[in-house]
């Protein structure tokens, strides 16, 4: 990994002439991303983003925090205490200079001997799981770390809009798809490109049952406007 998200976060806070990310995904064209949307305040969150952060309760553990902006809403706003991990060095870089207290860098399926009341998946919070197959891996990791009555609130999107529909009305998908909602994220800095990243959308049901087949109770939270919503796991 070159680490290309988390140097455009770097770049920014620092301001060391940051540009626009470029994103593409397996489904999608070519886009432009400002990092600045990365260092939005709470005024500036979606709703979902919003209703996570007043869910959030106890020792809370932000999990791909990026460029920390949802933890620093807890931090500052809520005086929660907070433990935020990325795997970029250089995001956790830009958490530690915006005044994030504790922010390290750590893959969540190696922590370890900790517990929390809540843990927080953001932007599309499934993609991590990369692949269907691999969410029950991720739902028990994440039970191992949250203590009694704790939470984890997730948030995905239904993509299924994203494809075309056949004769009679169904969506057409690809064959190589296992599942349609796995997808391949690529992005581009600089003029440099990162290594394709396996990104996986999840539509609510889905994650319902794999939940409930893992020992989790799921509870739909709210529905954004543009297919997305916010769930809430528990033990």
């Amino acid at each position: 990994m070159k680490d290309l998200f988390g140097k455009a976060i770097l770049d920014y806070q620092t301001n060391n002439h940051p540009e626009d990310l470029i994103t593409e995904t397996s489904i999608s064209e070519e886009d432009e991303m400002s990092v600045a949307y990365l260092f939005r305040s709470y005024d500036e969150m979606p709703k979902l983003e919003q209703k996570a952060l007043q869910l959030a309760k106890g020792k809370t553990l932000d999990v791909g925090c990026g460029a920390g902006s949802h933890s620093l809403t807890l931090q500052n706003d809520r005086n929660l205490d907070v433990t935020s991990i990325d795997i970029s060095e250089n995001a956790i870089q830009a958490c530690k200079l915006r005044g994030l207290k504790n922010a390290r860098v750590q893959d969540l399926m190696t922590l370890e001997n900790e517990k929390f009341d809540t843990i927080l998946l953001l932007m599309n919070g499934t993609g991590i799981f990369g692949k269907l197959k691999e969410t029950p891996n991720f739902l028990q990791k994440l039970k191992t770390l949250l203590n009694p009555k704790g939470q984890i609130l997730i948030d995905s999107s239904d993509i299924i809009y994203m494809f075309d529909e056949d004769e009679d009305g169904g969506k057409w998908i690809p064959s190589d798809n296992e599942y349609y909602g796995e997808t391949i994220f690529n992005i581009s800095y600089k003029g440099e490109k990162e290594l394709p990243l396996e990104w996986l959308f999840l539509d609510y049901n889905t994650l319902q049952n794999v939940a409930f087949a893992n020992g989790l109770q799921c509870e739909l939270i709210l529905e954004g406007e543009h297919y997305d919503y916010l769930a809430k796991l528990s033990i």
